[in-house]
């Protein structure tokens, strides 16, 4: 996997992915930023839940759950030292469904998080204390 990183000027960067996908990166005014884009920590939080995201959803279909609706609210604390690394990490799940079988999204969420989700499981291993919750809605 590749990916490569312009700067634009003052804290803005454009990055770009090898599947040819960009993203803006900025930060606030007062560290030389226009606030146009996401910070980095804040893209490594959104795609550390993606990839959990991913796993639940394709974990439910292939289990035949009639799952409608899928999303993870993530919550996290960092260091107030520099380096600002991640300490801890939620994410909770909420999965909307017709006849959803709570112990299929209780199992999703479990694989994911101890087998599939290379974000999670990578942090957690680099001392991020990662936990997770569910809930499940009738649709």
């Amino acid at each position: 996997m590749k990916a490569q990183i312009k700067w634009v000027d003052g804290a803005m960067f454009v990055a770009e992915s090898e599947s040819g996908h960009a993203v803006v990166i900025d930060g606030p005014a007062d560290g030389g930023g226009r606030n146009m884009g996401p910070r980095p920590m804040e893209l490594v939080l959104m795609g550390t839940g993606a990839c959990s995201t991913y796993d639940v959803v394709s974990i439910l279909r292939k289990a035949r759950q009639d799952i409608i609706d899928c999303q993870v609210e993530l919550s996290a604390e960092r260091a107030d030292a520099v380096p600002a690394v991640f300490t801890a990490i939620h994410m909770h799940f909420i999965v909307r469904g017709r006849q959803l079988a709570e112990n299929q999204v209780a199992r999703a969420v479990k694989l994911s998080a101890e087998k599939y989700c290379s974000a999670s499981i990578m942090l957690g291993a680099a001392g991020v204390k990662v936990t997770h919750s569910h809930a499940v809605e009738e649709a």
